[in-house]
């Protein structure tokens, strides 16, 4: 039987959907992740002995144009992200990132590099949701990102109802050098919810956000806050492709950025 283009499983709503995203985008103040891989995870891992190359190309189309603090502008600027994932076994992967910035006047270089490990609740174990847990740590240029030792522990779950996908990010992130070394860990939650419009198209809404540190929360036009309107192609198994446009709603935010992920597994 066909199911009504805004009713789901169990009579969730893709109505539903966009007003639980719009509230904890209301409800979550932000310092949003740097703007190299601008992603929600879901939950899979990297098959076993499988390999998946991604590039995250990312373009501030409004963003800061002043020197801040030994920090580069970023208006009209350009971040490559290349991202290798490796899967070891069905529930453990490991990822590595090669951040670059490219841009006019002096903009234009090799940024850093992380590295992910994930592992992933075994889909034997027969959970209601999909659960697994990164941890990335990574150093960066000062001159691109003021924290230049950074660690981000990630939990995430997520769930398909029928044609409705979400996926929750409760990030947490810790700076050993820079400015943030000193105030502990910063709640930064990622959200995504996506509706199928076809067996191949995906369209969505996804929030990056951070709180400033727990119950020491930063000023409202201190945090940032993004909301990206994203589309998701499901066109191979063998590719990965999502893009979205995203506004930022905060004095200290890029205020629009346009994003492309194109991932290949080999």
């Amino acid at each position: 039987m066909e199911i009504p283009p805004l009713m789901t499983f169990a009579g969730f709503s893709l109505k539903h959907l966009v007003l639980t995203i719009h509230f904890l985008a209301l409800t979550s103040t932000i310092n949003a992740q740097d703007n190299y891989e601008i992603q929600v995870y879901g939950s899979e891992t990297v098959a076993k002995g499988r390999t998946m190359v991604e590039l995250h190309s990312n373009y501030t189309l409004s963003g800061f144009t002043k020197e801040v603090d030994g920090q580069l502008p970023d208006n009209h600027i350009v971040h490559e992200t290349v991202e290798i994932t490796h899967g070891w076994t069905p529930w453990f992967e490991t990822g590595f990132y090669f951040f670059n910035a490219i841009g006019s006047e002096g903009r234009t270089a090799y940024v850093g590099s992380h590295i992910r490990p994930r592992v992933a609740a075994p889909e034997a174990w027969h959970w209601p949701v999909g659960v697994s847990l990164s941890v990335e740590y990574g150093v960066q240029k000062q001159a691109y990102s003021a924290n230049t030792s950074t660690l981000e522990v990630r939990p995430i779950v997520d769930k398909k109802i029928n044609k409705v996908y979400i996926a929750l990010n409760p990030t947490l992130d810790k700076s050993f050098s820079g400015p943030d070394q000193n105030r502990g860990f910063i709640f930064s939650p990622n959200v995504k919810g996506g509706y199928d419009v076809t067996k191949v198209v995906a369209l969505g809404l996804e929030y990056y956000g951070s709180t400033g540190p727990f119950f020491h929360y930063d000023a409202f036009q201190q945090q940032q806050q993004q909301i990206f309107a994203a589309i998701d192609l499901n066109f191979n198994p063998e590719w990965e492709f999502n893009a979205g446009y995203g506004l930022g709603f905060t004095n200290n935010t890029d205020k629009a950025i346009f994003k492309v992920i194109l991932g290949r597994r080999i």
